[in-house]
């Protein structure tokens, strides 16, 4: 069986606001140093929070698409297309499909935490498109129960109500009680599950909050945990159809 755990301290770190704004990255841009490279059409991950709150200045994103998921309080995101501010909680997501280019910015309040998931699309195309954002609210994504003690909120793919230009991606977040769990699997797909809360094992291997785990041509998984446990999973093709950023400026 492919997995490969990487553990939180083997992960990029990254700082905003004079440190007001803490980072781990499962998957950082290449200058951060951490373990894991960009893979498929995912191309950057990162978890923030703030104890206290912080800013993170205006800035411009182009050509990729911008994934922002609250797992925790609230964030407010400011943009130049619409040139106001607007707050997203709990639950909530945003996508940003920068396209030729758009400026940013965004503030986590006291206690905020989200994920912000860079998604590579075909940006030989992109980079000619106007860029768009939106915003979904918690409740178009409300938790469904897949069996007995597992429930799913659907954000891309699936059933899931964002739509995005990037090939084949389907995020997701799950809530397990205790129990033992046969997860399905694509051998096609590659599947990314960041752990948000709880200690469950992964094919036999124990994990923890803030590891990440990458489970690559397996056609299930056992996922077993001895108290409640949140999990978030973004999966995206083993083979795509276009060159990534990477594989474009690299040759």
């Amino acid at each position: 069986m492919s997995i490969k755990i990487i553990k939180k301290e083997e992960q990029a770190k990254g700082a905003f606001a004079g440190g007001a704004i803490l980072e781990n990255k499962p998957i950082g841009f290449p200058q951060d140093g951490g373990m894991q490279k960009p893979y498929s059409n995912l191309f950057y991950w990162a978890n923030a929070w703030s104890d206290n709150g912080g800013l993170i200045g205006e800035h411009p994103h182009k050509m990729f698409e911008i994934m922002s998921f609250v797992i925790d309080g609230e964030i407010q995101h400011y943009d130049s297309k619409f040139d106001r501010w607007l707050s997203l909680y709990k639950g909530d997501a945003q996508i940003i499909r920068s396209g030729s280019g758009i400026t940013h910015a965004e503030k986590l309040l006291p206690g905020g935490r989200m994920f912000q998931i860079w998604f590579d699309p075909n940006i030989q195309q992109t980079i000619n498109h106007e860029a768009s954002y939106n915003d979904y609210k918690s409740a178009e994504m409300p938790y469904e129960p897949i069996k007995e003690g597992l429930k799913r909120k659907r954000y891309v793919g699936a059933g899931g109500p964002v739509k995005m230009e990037s090939e084949g991606v389907v995020v997701s977040e799950f809530k397990l009680e205790d129990g033992n769990y046969e997860i399905n699997l694509n051998q096609d797909k590659i599947y990314s599950y960041y752990i948000i809360e709880g200690e469950p094992s992964f094919g036999g291997n124990k994990v923890k909050k803030d590891d990440f785990i990458i489970i690559e041509g397996e056609n299930h998984i056992e996922i077993k945990t001895s108290s409640s446990a949140r999990l978030f999973m973004v999966s995206v093709p083993r083979q795509l159809s276009y060159k990534t950023y990477l594989e474009l400026v690299n040759n």
